[in-house]
């Protein structure tokens, strides 16, 4: 499921929701002991995108907490969602997915400062995962820190080329917010590699086309 960008400005970025974002898989074994630490590994599928696992010993409760957190946030109770999803992290702080659900429920309730806080912290647990990396990137250039966002999303990019997500976010981020119009028309062009039934994007790249050819004369 995804979200379209607004027409008229292109400010919304195309992102992921629930439970798309959610594509990390944790293993569940019952058990008392607070874990320790994870494996996370990306597996990419390039004619399907990519699948991130972790595996970790967690309780029973731990696993039920964060389905309902996700069940919650999938219906749009941000509030409840977001507190389970604390209790989630505090209890098993070295995984990555609940963290990256976290940052996204934060940010969709429009407390960045916190989104970015869980991002971050998703990206200490791992330092490859695309999702949190390109999540980061619209934090920051919501923020007006766009040097920061492409860092982000050239990251996610770095992990998976074909994250046509990150691509497009990364292609409008030049276009309107860099004046990089190679940059813009480079990513642009390889989001249509991927996604080639995009009307909207090829319209923006043909007036990209036309603004950049208005700058040779």
């Amino acid at each position: 499921m995804n979200t379209p960008g607004t027409v008229y400005d292109r400010t919304l970025i195309l992102r992921q929701l629930w439970p798309l974002a959610v594509v990390l898989l944790v293993s569940a074994c019952a058990t008392t002991q607070s874990p320790r630490s994870s494996q996370a590994r990306v597996a990419i599928q390039e004619q399907v995108g990519f699948t991130i696992t972790e595996e970790a010993r967690i309780s029973s409760e731990v696993r039920v907490n964060y389905d309902e957190a996700l069940r919650h946030i999938e219906q749009g109770d941000l509030e409840r969602g977001i507190q389970i999803l604390q209790l989630v992290v505090e209890a098993a702080p070295e995984l990555a997915a609940p963290r990256v659900d976290l940052g996204i429920a934060y940010h969709v309730a429009g407390d960045l400062d916190a989104a970015e806080k869980s991002l971050l912290l998703a990206l200490e647990a791992n330092q490859s995962h695309p999702i949190a990396h390109n999540e980061l990137g619209i934090v920051y250039r919501k923020s007006g820190r766009f040097a920061e966002a492409r860092r982000s999303y050239e990251a996610a990019l770095a992990v998976y080329p074909g994250y046509h997500y990150a691509r497009r976010n990364l292609a409008i981020l030049c276009d309107l917010y860099l004046a990089d119009l190679d940059c813009a028309l480079e990513n642009y062009a390889a989001y249509m590699a991927t996604v080639p039934g995009d009307d909207e994007v090829s319209m923006w790249i043909k007036d990209l086309e036309y603004r950049a050819g208005q700058g040779e004369q």
